[in-house]
């Protein structure tokens, strides 16, 4: 028998939690969720008040069988799945399928996977709590119910093999709604005027760094004002001086963990969320999924202890932040060290650098204020009613930013902060130099997968546990891409003021460029506007936040699941059925005129395997020409130009040795085809419109040599290779690993089949 069997999540919060609790107590895992509701078919019988039809899936089979043995084994069970929705409705599964008595099978829950933490939730077990159950089961069965029956109205009007999602659909139109700002954006350029001042005569004495307070529309009206500057007698009107402080940023939730390991590591949202996970079973974090600010009393007297201990009484002052987001769960607490003394742990890179910001988050939101002083002095011209302002920050008392300081979404940020070389109210000012520089007014971003949680979480769309799996599956469908863009170099003029004359100077910046942000895909734009026009409640934000409150009055149970279900579906299935009945489809079909020889109809469309172009139509028995369009071009906003060149490709460059060689464009991106083979170009360096005979040639030398290079032995369809995990057999274009301490150089044809075989074999047997 076993005495005590506690039954969690994952393998690796078993071992940590084996750690703490002895002999008396044996630790398994189910490895997530052993139950979901069946593939084949909805799931969920609806006439019978929406009730779910759950199956274990094969894979889950074994472990289902292991748990079923050690339930049986068991004098006491105690289920510690993670304590949000999910972790309580994989309890409830556990709970049916082992057939356990709900009145008596202990639940328990902890936020950190410390001993004390294990050995208080064991002595105060509850029960399953039904209504945190319902609130996952209501959510689980409204998402299966809107991807189900909006899916074939999508295969059916748009393309095949589509799916919606009710969070994913409205996060697409966050992305396509930014997109759109961003085509239809107008730039203009203005010149801001800058002026490096000193104090003296003496062209060495300290200079003071001022800006203009008017901004000039155009170069000539800008250098009507350097003439006036040149001109000009300048002094000092004003000094204001101001004390202030910053305050440090709460202890992260989910979200703002997602959007500071973005900016300041460069992690992806799952990529945080999987490197957080890991912290959390090894004991070392509190629960990652959570949108509280609280810290527990106990952090919050070992957050002091140890901001006294290392930097002093005066850098400690204890905060309990009020967490803004709807819905939150104010009992959790925020996400922070399990152990607030460890500034640091072991671990692999990624999870050395998590810890660490928020081991600094945590204590820098327990510290003083940052004391600052900020100056600004005006200074005025005896000739122009513009005045210059100069503006200068000096921080009197470090506090939090000694530890920490939070990043932002802003890209480019102009404000500087200025030593103020001292000055007197009446003082004369002479210039070094007054330059205006051109300066072109900016989009507004494309989203981020960090700043797209932070306005789905604004908007009060989806919960802590659906931010990252919400960015994985508009990706994953196709509907976004996550995309660096390299941008274009843009002409600008600096016109600057010295001694009495202006210069004029060419400048080029680069504009536009991007790093990984979220483009939406034409597929994506399509859906988008298909439910929009025919679902825009499901894509409504105002409703998205709505059910997500209705989720949050369930898990309180001051809402009945199943009612909350009936009130969403009547109008929604009224919805497909009238929409079924449209008889149009939606192609994202585009006129862009006529050909400039032929006068053919040139149109763009998404065809069945991608956005197309095409020239001409089937009328009198003629065949249309198409092309696809290449990565970066959008239905939207491909000019007549545009397509017409993507007809120049593919393009024959001649031949060579017999063979021809021809240049164009796949799926993978430009390339060269000879003699059946596929030879990449190079990124940047090779345009496909214009590569020549002889690169072609070049490129072609330099993939055989490579793969030359790559090849170890040949007997006949059987190749021995170096990869990139060491030396590998390839056959029929099947790959197969070489047993550990094979000599690949010594290989005989013979030994190799043997291999294939054992290979083959275990496969069959697995």
């Amino acid at each position: 028998m076993i005495e005590n069997l506690v039954i969690v999540e994952s393998p690796a919060k078993a071992k940590t939690i084996e750690k703490f609790l002895g002999k008396d107590f044996r630790v398994i895992s189910s490895f997530g969720h052993i139950r979901d509701l069946v593939k084949k078919n909805l799931g969920i019988n609806i006439e019978k008040d929406f009730e779910p039809v759950y199956e274990i899936p094969k894979e889950k089979t074994k472990v289902v069988s292991d748990l079923r043995k050690a339930s049986s084994e068991a004098k006491n069970i105690w289920i510690a799945s993670d304590e949000d929705r999910e972790g309580e409705a994989i309890a409830w599964h556990l709970a049916g399928v082992l057939k356990l008595d709900l009145d008596t099978t202990k639940r328990i829950v902890f936020h950190e996977i410390t001993k004390d933490a294990i050995s208080n939730a064991i002595v105060s077990p509850r029960k399953i709590d039904m209504n945190l159950v319902n609130s996952q089961q209501a959510r689980r069965i409204l998402d299966r119910i809107v991807g189900f029956e909006i899916s074939p109205v999508l295969w059916k009007k748009v393309q095949p093999s589509l799916s919606a999602g009710r969070v994913q659909s409205v996060a697409v139109r966050l992305i396509v709604e930014r997109e759109r700002e961003i085509f239809s954006f107008k730039t203009e350029s203005s010149y801001r005027v800058t002026a490096m001042f000193r104090i003296d005569t003496n062209t060495a004495s300290a200079v003071l760094r001022a800006e203009a307070s008017k901004r000039f529309p155009d170069e000539k009206e800008a250098r009507k004002f350097l003439e006036l500057c040149s001109a000009a007698g300048y002094s000092v009107t004003g000094i204001t001086v101001k004390p202030g402080t910053r305050s440090p940023a709460p202890p992260f939730t989910t979200s703002t963990l997602q959007q500071e390991a973005y900016r300041k590591l460069g992690f992806s949202v799952a990529q945080t969320m999987a490197v957080a996970q890991k912290l959390y079973e090894a004991g070392k974090i509190t629960y990652m999924r959570t949108d509280s600010t609280n810290l527990s009393k106990l952090a919050l007297a070992k957050s002091r202890e140890v901001i006294v201990s290392e930097f002093g009484e005066k850098y400690s002052k204890t905060r309990q932040f009020k967490t803004k987001s709807k819905g939150a769960q104010e009992a959790h607490e925020a996400i922070r060290p399990a152990y607030l003394d460890n500034s640091n742990v072991p671990g692999n890179q990624n999870e050395k650098k998590l810890y660490e910001l928020i081991w600094k988050r945590t204590i820098a939101s327990q510290m003083a204020d940052a004391l600052i002083e900020k100056t600004t002095i005006s200074i005025d011209m005896n000739n122009s009613p513009v005045i210059f302002n100069a503006t200068g920050e000096v921080i009197k008392f470090d506090g939090f930013l000694k530890v920490y300081m939070e990043s932002t979404d802003q890209e480019n940020n102009d404000d500087e902060r200025d030593v103020i070389p001292p000055v007197k109210k009446g003082m004369p000012l002479y210039y070094n130099s007054i330059t205006a520089s051109q300066k072109f007014t900016s989009p507004p971003p494309r989203y981020t997968e960090a700043s797209l949680v932070k306005k789905l979480e604004e908007l009060g769309i989806g919960r802590p546990s659906t931010y990252a799996p919400t960015i994985s599956t508009i990706q994953n469908r196709g509907y976004v891409s996550r995309e660096d863009r390299p941008g274009e170099k843009r002409s600008l003029k600096i016109l600057t003021l010295e001694k009495g004359k202006i210069a004029s100077t060419p400048k080029t910046e680069l504009a536009g460029k991007e790093k990984s942000k979220l483009f939406p895909q034409d597929i994506g734009m399509i859906v988008n506007d298909f439910l929009m026009e025919n679902f825009s409640a499901i894509v409504d934000y105002n409703f998205t936040a709505e059910v997500e409150e209705q989720f949050d009055e369930i898990a309180m149970g001051k809402l009945k699941w199943t009612g909350m279900l009936h009130d969403f579906y009547g109008p929604f299935h009224k919805t497909i059925e009238n929409t079924l009945e449209k008889k149009d489809r939606k192609t994202g079909v585009r006129d862009l005129g006529k050909h400039p020889e032929t006068g053919e109809p040139i149109t763009v469309r998404m065809g069945r395997f991608g956005p197309v172009a095409q020239i001409g139509t089937t009328e009198n028995g003629s065949k249309p020409r198409f092309a696809s369009l290449s990565k970066n071009q959008l239905l939207e906003t491909i000019t007549l130009e545009e397509a017409l060149n993507l007809f120049r490709l593919p393009r024959s460059l001649g031949n060579h040795d017999s063979d021809e060689i021809v240049v164009g464009i796949g799926k993978f991106g430009p390339y060269i085809r000879f003699k059946g083979k596929f030879f990449s170009l190079k990124k940047g360096v090779d345009d496909p419109y214009t590569v020549t005979f002889e690169r072609a040639i070049e490129v072609i030398n330099e993939k055989n040599e490579d793969d030359k290079k790559k090849v170890i032995k040949e007997f006949g369809d059987i190749h021995v290779l170096n990869g990139r995990y060491g030396p590998y057999i390839t056959r029929e274009k099947q790959n197969y690993r070489l047993p550990k301490g094979t000599d690949a150089e010594k290989l005989t044809k013979e030994e190799c089949i043997t291999i294939i075989e054992k290979n083959n074999k275990s496969k069959k047997s697995s």
